[in-house]
């Protein structure tokens, strides 16, 4: 598994190079890795996701 420093760099690398895509992008390369048996790597892409909507959420709370 990478480090949570390599999941963030690469989930801002996607929204960087995919933009409003970078969600999509990251749900298919977790099924790419699920369709060749690769748990490991679909779970690396899963928390590549949850990084990217992480990054994409509207921010909440009073802004200072």
């Amino acid at each position: 598994m990478l480090s949570d420093w390599e999941l963030w760099a690469i989930a801002n690398r996607l929204i960087v190079d995919q933009g409003p895509d970078a969600a999509i992008e990251a749900a298919l390369r977790a099924d790419e890795m699920l369709e060749r048996n690769d748990l490991n790597g679909q779970r690396t892409w899963i928390c590549v996701l949850d990084r990217i909507k992480e990054l994409q959420a509207e921010p909440r709370g009073m802004l200072n």
